[in-house]
């Protein structure tokens, strides 16, 4: 991997970063418990239990991404960073780009 390739990655890793910390502090408001003491009607009550345990699943699923765009930012400069921990050969640069916390490469990732 080239060097400049290695920094590309790195910014599109902190871009990431950073949009997922806005993200998981919005869902973390949007997850709050719906009090049973609120003045809206049962449909509206249901309505609101179910879009927060929706919210609560996008919240665990940016959590996750989060921890390891973390990990992939702590090994960027390690030897192993940008290759299929499965088969060993380099994931394409394009795959990194899009996700950069991929471990494996597209037939690995599809053959899981």
């Amino acid at each position: 991997m080239m060097p400049n390739e290695k920094i590309d990655i790195e910014n599109q890793i902190k871009e990431k970063i950073e949009q997922l910390e806005k993200d998981i502090v919005m869902l973390k408001d949007l997850t709050q418990p719906v009090s049973p003491d609120c003045a809206i009607g049962r449909v509206s009550r249901m309505d609101a239990i179910n879009n927060k345990s929706v919210n609560e699943a996008a919240l665990r699923k940016k959590e996750v991404q989060f921890s390891a765009l973390k990990g992939s930012l702590k090994n960027i400069d390690s030897d192993d960073f940008g290759k299929c921990i499965k088969c060993g050969i380099q994931i394409p640069i394009g795959r990194i780009m899009i996700m950069p916390e991929s471990k494996k490469c597209v037939n690995c990732a599809s053959n899981s």
